[in-house]
């Protein structure tokens, strides 16, 4: 592992790097607890807004008038808490880097233990956790949010190559020399960097747990969903097939064998209960089908850059015309290959998946294209 920094001038011991959305009333208490409780410690600390429409960054920068001490990258035209913690941390020049929620429900009085532990060389990653004794998580929101956490910790806690009460947690610390030589390997998707680090590693790092309460939140609206817990399972898989599928192919041909079902159910549908001639009932189902397909990717696969209002119109129809030309791909591959005597199973098969690479690399530049 990377040995323990040597401490350099200047530099801060430590960035507190905090991703945010829609964060504003937590700013100035969560920048007061880290000046209590960091007291006698060279920090800073790094918000990376993604273009908060609560005026976030504003905020932060007022704050950062009268305090060197604190920074602020606003993000625009991309979302994510993997990528924003990422791009806080690569902007650091401190020894250290710790990861905490700016929603004040992380107990910022054990950045000192942690910070402590990391120093002594003995360990490479600090994790508050609400699962070791002393620990708590009491300040989930309710029982379902409590299910969606346990559910995804113990999941996790199957792939670890590291034993990790709290998997999903949010709030840890590492030297920032081992943080940038695992940069390259981290997907920078979804909401669970930890699992990323520590499956991203290429040997077990050693790992010291910190009990802290979680807290109630006080303002803002939790990001805990259920489609959290999605692209957290597809973090998984991603690790799971060593990065060889990309995660959003993976999310992507998953949609879209969920809107396969869905255009079964619709034909059906149309048939019988409306009694739709072929041709027709098979057109509805297409349609109903990549509007489907169009509203879940643009929910879970491209998340980070949801598209809305007249962008949303115009990617749909974009997708819808860029689908179509999948499905010609696709029938006259497999007719092809059918009539050079290919099992119409195989056929069927090579001309479906032609079709998906299509549609996914087509979608990505056109319809979910960088902004």
């Amino acid at each position: 592992m990377i040995e323990p920094p040597v401490a350099t001038r200047g530099a801060p011991m430590l960035t507190v790097v905090v991703p945010c959305y829609n964060e504003r009333p937590n700013v100035a208490p969560l920048i007061a607890k880290l000046d209590a409780a960091l007291h006698g410690v060279a920090w800073e600390v790094v918000y990376v807004d993604d273009n908060s429409p609560d005026g976030t960054a504003a905020e932060v920068r007022r704050i950062a008038q009268t305090d060197p001490r604190v920074r602020c990258i606003r993000r625009v035209g991309r979302r994510g808490l993997s990528s924003a913690v990422i791009e806080g941390a690569l902007s650091s020049s401190a020894q250290y880097v710790a990861v905490i929620d700016g929603d004040l429900q992380h107990d910022e009085t054990k950045l000192p233990e942690m910070l402590g532990a990391l120093r002594t060389g003995r360990y490479d990653l600090a994790v508050g956790s609400r699962h070791v004794a002393g620990g708590d998580d009491a300040g989930l929101a309710n029982r379902w949010r409590h299910i969606l956490s346990d559910g995804g910790m113990k999941m996790a806690q199957y792939f670890l190559p590291v034993r990790l009460t709290d998997p999903m947690s949010g709030f840890f610390m590492l030297p920032r020399p081992l943080f940038e030589n695992l940069a390259a390997s981290l997907t920078g998707q979804g909401f669970k960097i930890l699992l990323d680090l520590a499956l991203s590693s290429p040997a077990p790092l050693r790992v010291v747990e910190v009990p802290f309460v979680f807290r109630e939140r006080v303002a803002g609206e939790s990001k805990l969903d259920p489609l959290v817990l999605a692209q957290f399972v597809g973090l998984l898989l991603d690790k799971v097939f060593d990065g060889l599928l990309p995660l959003r192919f993976i999310s992507f041909a998953l949609v879209g064998a969920l809107g396969v079902l869905v255009h079964l159910v619709v034909l059906t549908a149309a048939l019988k209960l409306l009694g739709l001639h072929f041709e027709a009932a098979q057109a509805v189902a297409t349609v109903v089908a990549m509007v489907f397909n169009f509203q879940l990717n643009n929910d879970i696969t491209y998340r980070d850059q949801r598209l809305r209002g007249h962008r949303l119109w115009r990617g749909l129809l974009v997708f819808i015309v860029v689908c179509g030309f999948g499905a010609v791909a696709n029938i006259g591959i497999a007719n092809t290959l059918y009539e050079t005597h290919t099992n119409w199973t195989i056929a069927g098969a090579i001309g479906a998946v032609i079709g998906v690479v299509w549609n996914y690399a087509v979608s990505a530049t056109l319809v979910w294209r960088a902004r």
